[in-house]
């Protein structure tokens, strides 16, 4: 199973250009083997400055908040290999369903950071409960700390 080495989308086989970013695919990089002796990924996971993605967040009133949700829906729909909803569709949910949908997207992250963890013998532990309590009690914010966290482990 292949991944954009820039964005971390499922590759169809035999592709040459990713269908979400458009990043040519070199089907012979010998650093794929280099880039993953700690884990199991098939793909480049950015690591994120937690504070700073808080601080422009605030800044810039929220618009960087709702990247850094779909993107941390993304990647973990990359590491757990689980594309159940896009970032961009969970977002959509999220505003449709006014937070109802965010609660339970909350919840399935924490499943899905579980379940790569366990995958990738990377002990992170079930934390859907505190993230559902935390999203139910509108500290999002913390949410997506917390996952970040979890995500820069998979980055290294």
């Amino acid at each position: 199973m292949n991944f954009c080495p820039n964005c971390g989308n499922k590759l169809e086989e035999g592709s040459n250009f990713c269908s979400k970013c458009g990043t040519s695919i070199n089907t012979a990089s010998p650093n794929t083997e280099n880039n993953n002796a700690n884990n199991n990924i098939d793909f480049h996971l950015p690591e994120r400055n937690i504070a700073m993605s808080v601080i422009f967040s605030i800044l810039t009133c929220g618009i960087y908040g709702i990247y850094w949700f779909i993107c941390l829906t993304d990647e973990v729909n990359a590491v757990s290999e689980e594309n159940d909803t896009t970032g961009g569709m969970a977002f959509l949910f999220s505003i449709l369903t006014c937070g109802i949908y965010g609660i339970y997207w909350a919840y399935r992250m924490g499943q899905k950071l579980n379940k790569a963890g366990v995958k990738n013998h990377l002990p992170i532990g079930d934390n859907a409960i505190l993230y559902l309590i935390l999203q139910v009690f509108g500290f999002g914010i913390i949410n997506y700390c917390l996952m970040q966290n979890e995500l820069n482990r998979f980055s290294k």
